[in-house]
């Protein structure tokens, strides 16, 4: 039985901003229409991009098939290759020439990324004065040793269609070939390019790749792991609302590119296991046959089966060989290839079965050195399975063969099929390695998310130079799905109240900044659509109508390269529920939420009937406090004059303002008489039921409009839950009152009780206001991370052993 209803109307005041578009000008007064719909500032529907965000019924794409040769010169960390290309044009349009990005240029010294590098972030500044830096950071100093003493970026090599030259003009990351003739539409051409360069140290130049070292190795010179991304010449995208996406590579926005197959051979050290994009084609040839019956029966294990055991990988690490072997791969489909080599690298595998008529069976997959530990063991490969089953819930089923997880320099970073990710264990003295709770999480949390990138955006291809969130965004959204269904107790998934700093913060840009411009990278383009998107799903469309609409846009653009305006269309034309005021709010403003309950007014039915309202009149008169000055008279025993004489009184002192005459009540009798049987209906039922009426002001402070989340507390104890549509701001972006009717006396109301909005300020959101504690968020986030990173594992093993010892030499006294 519900103890109130929300009356079907809203009071109004307030006033807002100037209206965004130039299209819909304000010329009188100051209202913003937050609720103007979006698809005024979206791209025009067309043939390939429809009004529903569906590809239209003209939708094309390139598709660019690579077949390359790579050796991998381990003494001299170089890397050279030979690579054909097939590049088919099904746009409409012809092409003169070819771009091609050539990332690994970034790391020269006239990039137009080194030359506006700016020396300000806080890893450089180990102190300052007058806030001047007065010390170079390690790494800074590293890099730049590095650079002194290695050439960098691309050595270019010939450039042919069927043996004949091609011009070639290299502008900074960026390549242009020319054709020798006008590509038309439906038409292919296929080229060779040979190139090489030397492959940067990760610790010391950062990025998405190179190598790490390990001097303290048995092997002389000690060992390496090389992980090689954006490491071969690739086609830039062409695009039906781009052209060629040939802007240059500076660092943040990472890439949008063809999909395509690829054959790729690899050679090698012999004793390196490499992994890679793809499946390995030639596993006769690498693998010894104990290494292929363990991969057989890694298909059908409950849990992960060695291919290539730690004792194995120990053995390999003390040697050395002047042999190669060349692994072959093949991949189907995809839209990039990275792979990984280490003559350290173990390596597990496990079959994760599916239901999906396409790839039944997926091959999960982990290489990692000793380094990695029994976290890596235990983790990895089943944290690769579970983002997979998570990701096919909300999207759609693993299409690949395999999904892998590096262990490497590399702290996080995806390509189809294969994933990098960072964390490591720390050798005690006892020879063993324990994990934080800190480095397990973060285990688990990026492998996740890398994997889980593995559909957004190597799938599902949105362009990450341009609109980062589409995949960082999107991706981190799903990761906390994943996250809170890897354990009941996972505070550590991303939530509402994480974003609150940065939503209040004037460093703050809209989500919709392209990449090389984002201030905070971080909160912007991983955390605030993540948290939109949850808010999206929890409160704005409730999970069933989300989910549906999520998983139509992705098996909408699988295979596919959807903008954001597909993305908006899609949610909308599949939830039914019209979103402009949420994408304009959370990603084209720097708006936050901070709605205020300022006051609370009861009101009561006015009965026209003077025995209640005046009865009502007096009870509120007596309510008030007894003047102060009067309590302290009686209490002094001071009489008042009448009190001292009685012959001075008279007919006021017995009947006061509250009295009710009968000409009162005759003028009421005919009022009723006059009325409508609904009219004299509904008084009547006012007075029987005897409801509270409560008009509840709200305040818009910052600027976001947003559902109001209330919690009404009664006399009684009694507790309920009501949700006012963000459209209750349609009229009034800045203030709105609410008539709340209810048979409880009302005692409390809070808005957001539960933190599900992200509002910044919770000093506010109670009426009769509260003390709040104080919200020092460093101070705990940093306590929060040291209580995560202390080894309780190796501290308890310690004491264990302490005791032990104790327990060993009582005995031996006792002896």
């Amino acid at each position: 039985m519900l103890t109130s209803s929300i009356v079907a109307f809203t009071i109004l005041s307030g006033v807002a901003l100037p209206a965004y578009a130039s299209a819909i000008k304000q010329s009188k007064g100051d209202f913003e229409d937050k609720f103007r719909q979006l698809d005024a500032d979206l791209p025009t529907p067309n043939v390939y991009r429809n009004a529903a965000g569906e590809p239209g019924h003209q939708y094309w794409q390139q598709q660019v098939d690579y077949h390359i040769k790579a050796s991998l010169l381990e003494d001299k960390r170089r890397l050279e290759a030979t690579q054909t290309v097939t590049y088919t044009n099904n746009s409409p349009d012809t092409l003169k020439y070819l771009w091609l990005q050539l990332d690994q240029n970034y790391y020269k010294a006239d990039s137009i990324a080194s030359r506006t590098r700016t020396f300000s972030s806080p890893s450089e500044l180990a102190k300052s004065v007058d806030g001047k830096p007065t010390k170079i950071s390690l790494k800074t100093l590293r890099g730049q040793q590095f650079l002194a003493d290695n050439d960098v970026g691309y050595e270019i090599g010939k450039v042919t269609i069927n043996g004949k030259p091609l011009t070639a003009t290299i502008v900074g990351t960026n390549m242009r070939i020319d054709l020798l003739k006008p590509l038309k539409p439906g038409k292919t051409t296929e080229f060779e390019l040979d190139y090489a360069f030397n492959i940067t140290d990760q610790k010391a130049m950062g990025g998405r790749s190179g190598y790490e070292h390990f001097p303290k190795d048995k092997r002389d010179g000690g060992n390496d792991i090389f992980q090689l991304a954006q490491w071969f010449p690739r086609l830039h995208a062409y695009t039906d609302y781009e052209a060629w996406t040939n802007k240059a590579f500076l660092g943040s926005g990472e890439f949008t590119l063809e999909f395509g197959d690829y054959d790729v051979e690899i050679t090698v050290p012999a004793d390196h296991i490499v992994a890679a994009t793809g499946e390995l084609v030639n596993a006769s040839s690498v693998l010894n046959k104990k290494q292929r019956k363990r991969f057989e029966k890694a298909k059908s294990s409950q849990k992960p089966v060695f291919i290539v055991t730690e004792v194995e990988a120990l053995e390999n690490e003390a040697n050395a060989t002047s042999k190669t072997k060349t692994w072959h791969f093949e991949a189907e489909n995809v839209r990039d290839f990275a792979w990984a080599s280490s003559r350290k690298f173990m390596w597990d595998a496990k079959g994760y079965e599916q239901k999906s008529s396409e790839r039944p069976l997926v091959m999960a997959m982990s290489f990692y050195p000793k380094e990695g530990g029994d976290l890596w063991k235990k983790y990895s490969t089943e944290s690769v399975i579970h983002t997979m089953e998570v990701y096919s819930k909300y999207s759609f089923d693993y299409p690949y063969p395999t999904a892998q997880s590096i262990n490497g320099p590399v702290g996080g970073m995806e390509y189809p099929m294969i994933t990098f990710n960072g964390p490591r264990t720390e050798l005690q003295d006892d020879g063993s390695r324990t994990y934080t709770l800190s480095e397990k999480r973060f285990l688990i949390g990026v492998v996740i998310h890398e994997i889980g990138h593995i559909y957004f955006p190597m799938i599902v291809n949105s362009d990450e130079r341009q609109w980062t969130w589409m995949d960082e965004g999107l991706n981190s959204f799903l990761e906390s799905l994943a996250v809170r269904e890897w354990e009941t107790d996972a505070h550590w998934a991303r939530e509402p109240r994480d974003i609150i700093e940065y939503m209040k913060s004037t460093v703050q840009v809209p989500v919709m900044t392209q990449s090389d411009s984002i201030l905070k990278f971080g909160p912007n383009a991983y955390t605030k659509p993540a948290i939109a998107l949850n808010i999206l799903r929890e409160i704005v469309l409730g999970r069933e109508l989300f989910d549906f609409a999520f998983k139509e846009y992705a098996t909408r653009w699988k295979y596919k390269r959807p903008t954001p305006s597909d993305f908006f269309r899609t949610m909308e034309e599949a939830s039914g529920i019209d979103l402009d005021w949420f994408w304009r709010g959370w990603f084209y403003t720097t708006d936050h939420v901070d709605i205020s309950i300022d006051k609370i007014y009861k009101l009561q039915m006015n009965t026209k009937n003077p025995d209640i309202d005046f009865a009502r009149e007096r009870q509120m008169e007596q309510d008030k406090p007894v003047p102060m000055a009067i309590i302290k008279d009686q209490q002094q025993g001071i009489k008042t004059w009448v009190e001292l004489n009685q012959d001075v009184t008279d007919f006021y002192d017995k009947n006061d303002e509250y009295t009710v005459t009968n000409k009162e009540r005759n003028k009421y009798n005919k009022l009723v008489k006059d009325l409508k049987p609904w009219e004299l209906a509904v008084i009547e039922r006012a007075v029987k039921e005897d409801k509270n009426y409560y008009v509840l002001e709200f305040s818009n402070i910052g600027g976001l409009v947003m559902p109001i989340l209330l919690q009404l507390t009664y006399e009684d104890g009694s507790i309920e839950s009501i949700n006012i549509p963000a459209e209750i701001w349609r009229r009034s972006p800045t203030s709105v009152n609410k008539l709340i009717v209810t048979d409880k006396v009302l005692k409390e109301v809070e808005i957001d009780p539960s933190w599900q909005t992200a509002d910044v300020d919770l000093n506010n959101n109670y009426f009769p206001r509260r003390i709040i504690e104080s919200r020092i968020e460093a101070y705990k986030k940093e306590k929060s991370k040291q209580k995560l990173k202390r080894d309780i594992m190796q501290d308890i093993k310690t004491e264990l052993k302490s005791e032990d010892d104790d327990n060993t030499l009582k005995t031996d006294k006792a002896a």
